[in-house]
């Protein structure tokens, strides 16, 4: 749900700066229908809807559609701002597959949100986790909507989120990372 913030301060800031919503309509993004259906995935698969489905098999349908997210962004690099989507999501999928197909989340970050790592979620609980500093240690606070335990690659995706979309109304477009 990190996302979420990053599409909110991106719009805040194209605003800011003078952009116009009408900006983000002249964004050529490819592949834009696979990110849709990758993440149409995951909604499924951390839902109610895949309790019957086998951990094995869901870890392994989650890198693959964390897999899909990262073709989108590849494809999109010449966009402002992805090449930081880019970053955090290989920073989040290397932790992901260092630890077996699930992202650890620290303890203390549920708790402090009073969560756990059980049901319907990405995130599990891990003596020692593989590439610790890439998992899950951060909570957002408990008061903020949709509140969630976060990872540095996290930061980066809703920074180049936020950057992405506030370049692409400012500009009309999203304009071409500097080489």
């Amino acid at each position: 749900m990190f996302i979420l913030y990053g599409v909110v301060v991106g719009l805040v800031a194209g605003f800011l700066l003078g952009g116009r919503l009408s900006g983000l309509a002249t964004v050529r993004f490819r592949l834009g229908w696979l990110a849709i259906v990758a993440l149409a995935i995951q909604l499924v698969l951390f839902s109610s809807l895949a309790d019957h489905v086998g951990s094995e098999v869901r870890r392994a349908i989650y890198v693959a559609s964390t897999g899909l997210v990262g073709v989108v962004v590849l494809a999109n690099l010449r966009l402002t701002g992805v090449p930081l989507i880019a970053l955090g999501a290989a920073l989040n999928l290397a932790a992901i597959v260092a630890n077996g197909g699930s992202m650890p989340a620290d303890p203390a970050a549920l708790a402090a949100l009073g969560m756990t790592a059980e049901g319907n979620t990405n995130s599990v609980v891990v003596a020692a986790p593989a590439l610790a500093p890439l998992t899950d240690l951060f909570a957002m606070p408990a008061w903020m909507p949709l509140s969630n335990v976060f990872s540095a690659g996290d930061v980066l995706i809703g920074a180049g989120v936020a950057v992405a979309i506030a370049a692409a109304m400012r500009t009309g477009r999203a304009a071409p990372a500097p080489d």
